[in-house]
């Protein structure tokens, strides 16, 4: 493990809300690089239990990362930064808890359409936005399987003392100048890829033309609506695809469901993906034509 940089303190406190496989993965480098980790995970839930019983997150081959582990945030304790990483429709329950914290800042890890909406919640002054890449899983025992920096893919965050923090815990990390914006025009291929892994799954090798082609159209129905909005697509790749023709994206789509790892990584998230289709169609209700809208509706897992 490397030394911390010298604007990394050697310990701080850390809460991450959410003990998913992220979470996990987060909460296990933090701790080995010294920091103090709370893990909150959900109330009832078998993953609290798992925690309570170990007192800490355990990886496949048996090492240990010492955390807490409680089943709420504790609003009173002055955390250095809470990290969230929750999916974007069940963020709304801890909300009440992240505004009354004394943490000094809240950054959500994870998939979304409208980030303004969590700023104006928590405060813009301590809110900050990242996306995880990292892969995980935990077994039916709550051992972690992590694996961290493949294919360089890094972790992409907004705040420079996150970025410094992920980096010294061996959490390969990269500052993004406009996390809101990246967020708001990455969701449109989140929702193409799960969904076009969950049709790849449920086909037993990958996906239809048809399907892939009505993802690709959902997603520049997406890039249309953000523009509507008043925001520009970002960053220039995606501009890019969003002047493309629907077919090459389609194409790009078709051949990733018939990638059985990429299948078995995103075919779960049919909630995450139901759940951002209709918070980018509420946001075009009104504004939006309806044939655009429906496009996005049409992005929907099916099955």
């Amino acid at each position: 493990m490397p030394a911390p940089s010298a604007s990394v303190p050697s310990s701080l406190r850390i809460a991450i809300v959410g003990a998913g496989q992220i979470g996990s993965t987060f909460a296990r480098q933090l701790a080995r690089a010294g920091h103090d980790v709370a893990v909150v995970a959900r109330p009832g839930s078998v993953r609290l239990a798992q925690l309570q019983r170990d007192g800490a997150i355990v990886d496949s081959g048996g090492g240990r990362a010492g955390v807490r582990v409680f089943d709420r945030l504790d609003a009173t304790i002055a955390y250095d930064l809470v990290i969230v990483t929750l999916l974007a429709h069940q963020v709304d329950a801890v909300i009440p808890d992240l505004q009354r914290s004394a943490a000094a800042c809240v950054q959500f890890m994870g998939n979304m359409f409208d980030p303004d909406r969590l700023r104006h919640a928590i405060g813009a002054e301590r809110c900050a936005f990242g996306m995880p890449f990292v892969q995980a899983m935990l077994d039916g025992n709550g051992r972690l399987t992590a694996t961290i920096g493949a294919g360089g893919q890094k972790t992409i965050i907004g705040r420079h003392e996150s970025v410094d923090v992920f980096n010294a815990a061996d959490l390969p990390a990269v500052l993004e100048p406009d996390m809101p914006l990246w967020l708001r025009c990455h969701a449109p291929l989140c929702i193409a890829f799960q969904s076009i892994s969950i049709a790849g799954v449920r086909r037993n090798g990958g996906a239809s033309w048809t399907e892939a082609l009505v993802l690709a159209r959902g997603v520049h129905a997406c890039f249309a609506l953000i523009e509507r909005l008043g925001f520009p697509v970002y960053p220039r790749s995606k501009r890019l695809m969003a002047r493309s023709p629907a077919a090459g994206l389609a194409a790009v789509l078709w051949a990733m469901s018939r990638i059985r790892s990429f299948r078995d990584l995103l075919a779960t998230g049919k909630s995450e993906c139901v759940a951002l289709v209709d918070m980018i169609a509420a946001a075009g209700a009104g504004i939006a034509a309806p044939d655009l809208v429906a496009r996005i509706v049409a992005m929907k897992p099916g099955g």
